[in-house]
């Protein structure tokens, strides 16, 4: 397969159309790719280098738009961040409590990470005025998840129905430490909650239903922070106030944006990948266990630590797919890769059930619905569920005009699922996938050529 076949055109309102073709001969991927740095690890970085006494440095950073719109926020209350680059980003902290009222509105752009992790943090800086807002879809998402324990340890936020969504406008207060016992396993409910308590008096403990991924614990703790983890009740304490000091951080691959190539590799015929140096963090495992599940062919090899975080390379090769349940605990250790692999399960033997994701429903779009609705424009057949899917293998796909809805994650799991469908796709707002991963197509390109 040639890169003539996967073209990306530019549309006169800017949006882009991605253009996949695959050829009569036979078509397979090779090779050893990188994926970008990890979203989480980079906002978390960006946030607490931004907070801590000296200079944080980081290697490997994700240059999508959303650890952009971090920066942009904390360069916006007076912390130094050198030009954002996957070599090297110097950020010179200005000290926790020292955060400056800023001029105009915080924009967090599309990045819910952003907007609801600097909750925790505008909330517990006494005495200055913030407001924060972000791009259509942000807008329209979901906040009083964050919003209401912060309210309990005494924080003032206000915005639209009943200060659920952004535009929000905090007052910082001196908060008080609480016991949350969060109703939904979130990193992001769960890493507001922790952020907030750094500057409270007292302990400030989060206890979830599951495990969720524990990238905020593993960092605030390498930044001098003062945590002790139940794991037998899904429960972590900070204590505060602490001071935070600049680190060195080293940012592994994306296991999100590997799950891509890790489904690809899987179901194109005679095709092997290595997908190198990526995060394999035990909460974010999610996907390989789902995968093995289905008896994809994946290795883990090359493991080690960097910085805190495991890191292995994994190479796939494609294999035949059988159905499976996924649900219960395990889902959200792998919430932000269930649009790939519905993909996967169109090309499983027998019927795959999602089941206890509805959270997919108020991410960058509905992803249950828009997912159930794009393959079975292909030909899939899919059934959506309150909160799951029920997608049925084994139909050959056909290619046809399908919509990203403007999510990174959908416009590049029905890229993923182009490939092996006969004829023309063509994916609608395909510029999307720059959120998280924008060199996607060039990467995809590459491993087709």
């Amino acid at each position: 397969m040639s890169a003539s076949v996967i073209t990306l055109e530019t549309q006169e309102d800017f949006s882009h159309k991605l253009i996949i073709q695959r050829p009569s001969n036979e078509l397979s991927l090779q090779g050893s790719i990188r994926v970008p740095g990890d979203k989480s690890i980079s906002h978390r970085a960006l946030m607490l280098g931004a907070l801590a006494q000296g200079e944080t440095q980081i290697q490997g950073l994700l240059l999508g738009e959303d650890p952009r719109s971090t920066a942009s926020c904390f360069q916006a209350m007076g912390a130094e961040i050198s030009e954002l680059n996957t070599e090297l980003v110097r950020v010179k902290g200005i000290g926790l409590g020292n955060l400056q009222e800023p001029f105009d509105v915080l924009n967090a752009g599309n990045s819910g990470t952003t907007l609801r992790l600097m909750l925790g943090i505008l909330a517990s800086h006494p005495g200055r005025f913030f407001t924060v807002t972000g791009d259509g879809s942000l807008r329209s998402r979901p906040m009083s998840r964050v919003v209401k324990p912060l309210q309990q340890m005494g924080a003032q936020i206000w915005g639209r129905k009943g200060n659920s969504l952004a535009p929000l406008a905090i007052q910082g207060q001196a908060l008080k430490p609480t016991h949350y016992f969060s109703p939904i396993a979130s990193a992001q409910v769960k890493s507001c909650i922790l952020l907030a308590g750094l500057m409270t008096e007292g302990q400030t403990t989060v206890t979830e239903p599951a495990l969720s991924r524990d990238h905020s614990e593993r960092m605030l703790r390498a930044f001098g922070a003062e945590l002790s983890i139940e794991p037998e009740t899904n429960s972590v304490t900070i204590t505060g106030p602490v001071q935070l000091h600049g680190q060195s951080v080293i940012v592994p691959g994306d296991i999100s944006s590997a799950a891509f190539w890790l489904v690809a590799g899987a179901i194109v015929p005679d095709s092997e990948l290595v997908i190198e140096n990526v995060g394999v963090n035990p909460s974010r495992t999610g996907i390989l266990e789902a995968l093995a599940l289905m008896g994809a062919d994946i290795q883990l090899e090359n493991q080690r630590e960097v910085a805190g975080e495991p890191v292995a390379d994994l190479c796939v090769r494609s294999s035949r797919l059988q159905s499976c349940t996924i649900a219960g605990d395990i889902i959200p250790r792998l919430i932000d890769e269930i649009p790939i692999l519905a993909v996967a399960a169109v090309f499983a033997e027998g019927t795959t059930i999602i089941r206890d994701a509805a959270e997919l429903r108020v991410k960058e779009s509905d992803r249950i619905t828009v997912m159930a609705q794009q393959l079975n424009k292909m030909g899939a057949k899919v059934t959506e569920l309150p909160d799951g899917m029920e997608i049925t293998g084994g139909t050959p796909l056909v290619g046809t005009d399908v919509d990203s809805y403007t999510d990174h994650r959908i416009a590049m799991s029905l890229a993923i699922a182009a490939l092996v469908a006969t004829g023309i796709t063509t994916i609608h707002r395909a510029e999307a996938a720059a959120i998280s991963y924008p060199n996607f197509t060039t990467t995809l390109q590459q491993v087709c050529s």
